[in-house]
């Protein structure tokens, strides 16, 4: 396998993060636009996170959560790939681990069903978790 065919994963998920984006903004900016707060007044963190929708606070929440357990993916990816672990049961988990991640934003923009949502962040997980025990035992034992 090449580290193309690898990485693809990788990209994929980077995608996602900017499709939230894109979703991020066309909520919000209508949204602020409706509560009539300026831009320069909403510079802190949920400063008017009553204003504003809950369904419009899930989409910011959701690109922000893309930032960061996302973090460790890439960098395991990254890690496997230049070290020789880009293993097709590694690239079956990721792809996997990144189902999960567009099924986790989805659940979390489109319902408000806190507990599916933490079932499949909690799977997404135990996934990421397996990837790296898979290449802490090759590497060191």
């Amino acid at each position: 396998m090449t580290n193309l065919e690898f990485l693809t994963p990788v990209l994929i998920l980077v995608l996602w993060t900017l499709v939230m984006w894109l979703w991020m903004y066309a909520t919000r900016l209508p949204a602020m636009t409706k509560a009539k707060i300026n831009p320069n007044d909403a510079r802190h963190p949920g400063t008017y996170a009553d204003k504003i929708p809950s369904n419009v606070r899930a989409v910011a929440d959701n690109y922000n959560h893309l930032h960061e357990q996302p973090t460790i993916f890439y960098a395991l990816m990254m890690f496997a790939a230049l070290t020789g672990g880009g293993g097709t049961t590694m690239l079956y988990l990721a792809f996997a681990y990144v189902g999960l991640r567009i099924v986790h934003s989805l659940v979390q923009v489109l319902s408000p069903n806190v507990t599916l949502r933490f079932l499949v962040f909690s799977v997404s997980t135990i996934i990421l978790i397996v990837m790296a025990v898979m290449e802490a035992l090759r590497v060191f034992l």
